[in-house]
């Protein structure tokens, strides 16, 4: 196995237990699609590991203590995979930022977080590292909650809002192939959304939900570039954070395309990936869209 014809699956760690359920997460999931697995641990912003010119630098004590966090994560792994390719980084900088840059280093194709951080990975709340990383990646960020291991099953959901979903749902539908699990594609839509204090015509409604159902059939196409995978579609009407945080309650991933922000103003990640991240039932992979 090398690096270059498999991929790397990188995973942000510190000493919190949120950070040893995003290990154990990575490490499954490396392992289980034929992936190395690289450990990078951030000691916040600040000077450069090692000394400078004016003798600046990280104090024994904390590179010490950065490089044994990383050795004992790294036996942690090699425990339950003794056969994953594991290697270790020690990045200093803005906890996100650096997250970031490590993954372009290693030419990672997919960054794992915690939902909550000490040290160099601190706060999961608005603002914080995993919600920052996952709005700024260029590539796939899980984030993870609820079971650890990706291969005990569950359905792959794709959370679906336009005809750009495209890359999430092939993200889902090679993530359901590896695990032989079925994609359920989920799209709610609001019918009295767009009303205001006027009644819709029944006709107009009926038209309405046509349209969002095309939209489903549209994003279920990639399915047949995968034959081996069960894809079903479902049509919710409601808010659409309620109906994804409730399908997440039966499955292995819940999958969220990132779309770019709309506007000045607008948020990166968007109101209904925010309320999904703090209230899903299982791990969140948040994959950029154009």
């Amino acid at each position: 196995m090398t690096d270059e014809h498999h991929g790397r699956v990188l995973v942000g760690v510190d000493d919190s237990p949120h950070s040893r359920l995003a290990l154990d997460w990575a490490a499954a999931e490396a392992e289980s699609s034929g992936r190395a697995l690289r450990l990078v641990h951030s000691v916040g912003p600040g000077p450069e590991v090692g000394y400078d010119e004016t003798g600046a630098g990280l104090t024994e004590e904390v590179f010490e203590a950065a490089t044994g966090l990383l050795d004992d994560c790294r036996a942690l792994v090699a425990s339950g995979h003794p056969r994953l390719p594991v290697d270790t980084a020690l990045v200093h900088g803005d906890p996100a930022e650096a997250v970031l840059d490590a993954a372009e280093d290693a030419d990672a194709d997919m960054i794992v977080l915690g939902t909550r951080g000490r040290g160099g990975f601190a706060e999961l709340l608005l603002g914080s590292v995993s919600l920052k990383a996952a709005a700024h990646a260029d590539r796939p960020v899980v984030v993870t909650r609820g079971a650890p291991d990706p291969a005990k099953g569950g359905d792959i959901v794709a959370g679906i809002r336009d005809d750009r979903d495209e890359p999430a749902v092939r993200f889902a539908l090679t993530e359901a192939d590896r695990r032989r699990a079925t994609v359920r594609l989920v799209h709610a839509w609001t019918p009295l959304h767009h009303a205001g204090l006027m009644v819709p015509q029944v006709d107009d409604m009926d038209q309405e939900q046509r349209d969002h159902a095309e939209l489903l059939s549209r994003a279920a196409r990639p399915g047949k570039e995968f034959p081996g995978v069960n894809v079903v579609t479902e049509l919710a009407a409601g808010a659409p954070a309620s109906a994804l945080v409730d399908a997440s309650k039966e499955a292995g991933l819940l999958v969220l395309p990132r779309h770019p922000a709309e506007g000045r103003l607008g948020l990166p990640l968007g109101s209904v990936t925010h309320a999904v991240l703090h209230h899903a039932s299982c791990p969140v992979a948040i994959v950029p869209v154009r």
